[in-house]
């Protein structure tokens, strides 16, 4: 009996062996579900409580399609094991759990103020939950996945192990071994593979490489300066995130301690002391994203990465500004201290001003290089002089603002009233290109006598701005050389709408003869012909692009045109025809009694 039953049980265990090994292996693009999943639910905004809500949302439908509840009493959680996984669907369940759990931790690392310490426990918390669902994840993808799943899965965990460790501020050298693994990993599933699948595994070897040298940098093997750094901080995607605000800290941090050094804000030659932290911490942004503008770096950065770093420029010093007058609200009868922040108050709202004037004339140039070429892309909009007269408007606003803040004081220093000299220069050169602009958008009307005396007038008014540019001993060049294209298109333009009004002129009699011989006696004009119809005469069928004269290409919708059609047939004799009557047919009313005789 024993040796029988060994045999049974020896016959059981190969049958279980057999079937375990004749399973077949789950198949997951780790990678490609990660992205599509990020992409689409939030992260291409960097919105991750909704990315966290989606992920909730399709655990709850994996829960119920697996029939995979947790109860409707006490919950009890259900373990996922290797004996549970019979259905792809629960390492799914592994995967986004982890992803709510990351998500949910970098919700909290975008708060505005950033995470206090209560918050940034709670966050680490959620590190560490990420961090043991994709363990989990990593090691049942081992058992019952493929090769290539087991890969991803660990290169997956991996990174959430160096996002733990990189949070935590601690174990650099673990982190770096963390993200080398998952980059490692990466690049060689980006050897194999159709181009898609190649594409994702580059993004994001190229992700993972700015935490890999921050840890390098913090481990002390790297060379790396801040400014380089904060290039790095400029990259874009969603495992950037994390490394992104980590660097903001460390930003912070170093503008703190080069701000305890910071004592003086200079102007115009004039110091101003700094007693407030904030306000040096805020000076010191601003100064260090002034270098990006106009660094040796200035010339590679695009119009709207320009534009972005003003939008930053101007909230630090509004930042500055209000701490400011926050003082100057909390200094009372301390009258020196009164007026070193009035000083440095009205210091840091002209360096302010003198930035929105600079911002609008980034506009300026943008929007001159749109209307000079042709438009390319149907869709691109198209830029009016109107706009180029609107922006000149505001940069005529901005310079008088600059110049009343400048010379608001009681006794203005010499620095200030050449300053103001400065700006009285720069409205002469912004009227005359207003001008130019404005001659512009008359001619474009068709209106020739307003547009040449505009141009008469910003004629006058650019040799004006030469002639006070070209005496003064501080010569702007780029304004110099922008002042003598303004000149010589004054000029070309006022002989072409000289002769085009004059061309107009003649043409006036001829068009009235025209116009006359399409007159005819029963009141109807004849209307212009369509481009068919007059293929003999050189005569454009399209108006210009800025009128609103509709083109005469083909009449559309076409005109109504009368056509013969199937004659209608009355059928008269119908009315003469006399039907016999049916009256003896109709059943008649019976009373109660004779129905009970039927």
């Amino acid at each position: 009996m024993g040796k029988e039953n060994d045999v049974a049980s020896s016959m059981d265990i190969d049958i279980e062996k057999s079937t375990v090994s004749d399973q077949p292996k789950f198949s997951i693009n780790v990678l490609h579900l990660l992205k599509s999943a990020q992409m689409q639910h939030g992260l291409r905004h960097g919105d991750y409580t909704r990315y966290r809500r989606y992920c909730t949302a399709r655990l709850r439908r994996l829960y119920k399609s697996l029939k995979f509840t947790h109860g409707r009493n006490k919950y009890s959680r259900k373990v996922i094991t290797e004996s549970t996984v019979t259905d792809v669907r629960f390492l799914h369940i592994l995967f986004y759990t982890a992803e709510r759990a990351w998500s949910h931790a970098m919700e909290k690392r975008q708060l505005p103020d950033g995470p206090n310490g209560r918050q940034r426990i709670y966050l680490i918390g959620r590190l560490r939950k990420a961090v043991k669902w994709a363990t989990l994840f990593a090691q049942l993808c081992a058992i019952k996945g493929d090769s290539r799943t087991s890969l991803e899965a660990e290169a997956y965990a991996s990174y959430m192990k160096g996002n733990l460790l990189f949070e935590q501020d601690q174990n650099w050298d673990m982190a770096l071994r963390n993200f080398k693994s998952a980059r490692a990993v990466y690049e060689e599933l980006g050897k194999y593979g159709d181009l898609e699948n190649q594409l994702l595994c580059r993004e994001r070897v190229e992700e993972l490489e700015p935490s890999i040298r921050y840890c390098l940098h913090k481990i002390g093997q790297s060379n790396l300066q801040a400014s380089e750094l904060l290039q790095i901080g400029e990259m874009e995607g969603p495992a950037l995130d994390l490394f992104k605000s980590k660097l903001e800290a460390v930003m912070a941090e170093a503008r703190t301690q080069q701000a305890a050094s910071m004592t003086e804000f200079i102007w115009l030659g004039h110091r101003f002391p700094i007693s407030n932290p904030k306000t040096r911490v805020s000076i010191l942004k601003a100064q260090e994203l002034e270098k990006d503008l106009y660094g040796p770096t200035a010339d590679s950065l695009s119009a709207e990465k320009k534009l972005a770093v003003f939008d930053k420029i101007f909230s630090a010093y509004h930042d500055a500004r209000s701490c400011i007058r926050n003082d100057l609200i909390t200094a009372g009868s301390a009258e020196n201290v009164k007026d070193d922040l009035n000083g440095l108050d009205k210091a840091v709202s002209a360096v302010l001003g003198q930035r929105t004037i600079e911002r609008n004339e980034l506009l300026v140039s943008l929007a001159k290089s749109k209307l000079s070429r042709n438009r390319d892309d149907k869709n691109e909009k198209l830029t009016k002089p109107e706009e180029l007269v609107r922006l000149y408007d505001l940069l005529l606003q901005n310079v008088a603002d600059l110049s009343d803040l400048v010379t608001s004081g009681r006794d203005s220093k010499h620095e200030e009233v050449k300053f103001a000299e400065e700006c009285a220069l720069k409205s002469l050169a912004f009227r005359a290109e207003r001008c130019f602009y404005l001659a512009k958008s008359y001619s474009l009307a068709g209106k020739r006598a307003e547009a040449y005396a505009l141009y008469s007038r910003a004629l006058s008014l650019a040799e004006d701005a030469l002639k006070k540019l070209q005496s003064t001993a501080n010569k702007e060049q780029g304004m110099l050389e922008e002042l003598k294209t303004l000149h010589h298109q004054c000029r070309s333009n006022i002989c072409i709408e000289h002769a085009t009004g004059i061309l107009e002129e003649q043409k006036i009699p001829e068009k009235l003869s025209k116009k006359i011989s399409n007159m005819s006696l029963t009141g109807a004009d004849k209307k212009d012909k369509f481009l068919a119809e007059k293929l003999d005469v050189y005569e454009p069928a399209v108006s210009d692009s800025n009128t609103k004269v509709p083109p005469r290409i083909e009449a559309f919708p076409p005109a109504f045109q009368a056509i013969p059609r199937n004659p209608i047939v009355l059928d008269l004799a119908y009315n003469m025809i006399e039907f016999p009557s049916l009256d003896n047919r109709m059943k008649k009313a019976r009373g109660f009694i004779s129905r009970l005789w039927r």
